[in-house]
């Protein structure tokens, strides 16, 4: 999830202290650092603590406003709360979070995180990777573990996110980000004649475990003069999650799975046929195939609840039915199980022992509480702030179950009936602490092979040696 915000940049670690109101936006993780709202020429910005009792101060470190709001309305509504609250907020922009971060957590001190925030870019660095030492297991907050995540049914591609090496807990996400096919209904009904989400579900191969369907659709779809969707990008995300290796082997050599390989073949052929309309993700040609003003109409995306919310939904052209694409929009099952994006909520081990049962109490009313009372009812309903207020897809099924997903930009539909499974077919077990800087360079590679600039195997070769010069890591012969 991603939504503009503030970006202080100060001296080498570029740290902003500010505390902020809770947002709408959400975190998409993988995507291109925000742009900042403003910057500081001189010193960092600090505010006041939110208000709270006076047994001391939990400190909050995060990459967007999001969390620290979801803390300051705990607090809020808590008021017997016995601790004030700091947030310090650095934008991901130029890779400043990360070092600032880790500094930190190595430092120590009364400043040092005692709740600090990781996305699913480089979360695994946090729960199984360099920093995973600083993490205190869930269990040791004094959290039921093993039954909170039974009773919430929490996706197991998140927990296994947030897993340590020794098999505990360390972090949860209140988001889920498990994804879909979001699609145009207009564009359904002309080519295939209906709109109904069973039905083209059944047309993509939603389930089927290969896009074998999914391309047929497209050839369907190009005989009508419409793209089945925007960009290669659009598809890499259900291709990376839905792969069985992630990029490194057992020896932490480079190695790249069948799937991931077989990328290099669909962004050419998206290009060489005429299935996407060559897009960029997070470019302005990509907001404006949101709003069916591209160069050939776009079927669909693939993504989370998110991705609807908070991109397709503001790029639409329009607030209501009748206005741009809004409206025109449904959500099916997609072919491959996947998951884009996510932000997990981590316990500092080394914070003062005083503050561990506070900061068990906003962990779990954050990840894991399934009452009315709890963040994840709230948002899942859209009452967060009061009601009106943007409905998501979070971490809790049990809670989703019990929840209205239903909205006014999907044609009435209730996506929960599509997200809830949607997290269930997401796969957790492929990821590495490099994956952004692998994927980026992945990616690179295949556009220049798509655009035909060089040949299968120069294409290999350079995605290896990239790898290999920016991160020191060495291809599995």
């Amino acid at each position: 999830m991603k939504k503009r915000m503030m970006a202080l940049f100060v001296c080498g670690i570029m740290v902003v202290s500010a505390l902020t109101g809770c947002g709408s936006g959400t975190s998409a993780n993988e995507v291109p650092a925000t742009e900042a709202k403003e910057e500081a020429s001189g010193s960092a910005e600090t505010a006041a603590p939110a208000n709270g009792g006076g047994e001391g101060t939990i400190n909050i470190w995060a990459f967007t406003d999001e969390v620290p709001g979801m803390v300051d309305k705990y607090v809020e509504e808590h008021p017997d709360f016995p601790y004030k609250v700091n947030s310090t907020i650095i934008a991901t922009t130029e890779g400043a979070y990360q070092p600032a971060l880790d500094q930190a957590l190595q430092a120590g001190g009364s400043e040092q995180p005692d709740i600090y925030c990781a996305e699913a870019a480089f979360v695994l660095k946090y729960t199984k990777g360099d920093m995973q030492d600083y993490a205190m297991p869930y269990k040791d907050l004094g959290i039921d573990i093993d039954n909170a995540l039974k009773e919430a049914q929490i996706a197991q591609y998140s927990v296994d996110i947030g897993t340590n090496t020794n098999g505990d807990v360390d972090g949860l996400g209140y988001q889920a980000t498990g994804g879909a096919f979001i699609y145009r209904r207009s564009i359904a009904k002309d080519v295939f004649g209906t709109d109904d989400p069973a039905e083209i579900s059944k047309i993509i191969g939603g389930g089927s475990g290969n896009l074998d369907k999914f391309w047929e659709a497209a050839d369907k779809l190009a005989a009508k003069g419409d793209a089945i969707i925007s960009g290669d990008g659009d598809v890499w995300h259900a291709i990376e999650n839905s792969s069985e290796k992630g990029w490194l082997n057992d020896e932490g050599q480079l190695q790249i799975d069948p799937k991931r390989e077989a990328f290099l073949d669909i962004s050419k052929e998206l290009t060489d046929k005429g299935w996407s309309n060559q897009t960029r993700d997070w470019q302005d040609a990509w907001f404006a195939d949101m709003k069916g003003e591209g160069s050939k109409p776009v079927f669909g995306f693939f993504g989370p609840a998110w991705l609807i919310n908070y991109t397709i939904a503001p790029n639409c052209g329009g607030e209501k039915t009748g206005e741009g694409t809004y409206g025109d929009w449904a959500v099916c099952d997609s072919p491959v199980g996947f998951f884009w994006g996510g932000t997990w909520l981590l316990a500092n081990k080394n914070m003062d022992s005083e503050k561990v049962s506070a900061v068990k109490d906003i962990i779990e009313w954050i990840t894991l509480d399934t009452s009315e009372d709890g963040l994840q009812y709230k948002w899942a309903n859209g009452t967060l702030n009061g009601e009106g207020g943007t409905k998501d897809s979070v971490a809790s099924a049990t809670v989703m179950e019990k929840s209205d997903g239903s909205l006014d930009f999907l044609g009435g539909e209730n996506m929960f009936d599509y997200f809830i499974p949607a997290n269930d077919y997401a796969n957790g077990k492929n990821l590495t602490q490099y994956d952004e800087s692998i994927n980026m360079a992945w990616r690179d590679q295949a556009r220049s092979y798509a655009a035909g600039e060089k040949d299968r195997d120069a294409t290999l070769n350079d995605f290896k040696q990239t790898v290999s010069d920016t991160l020191g890591i060495d291809s599995a012969q």
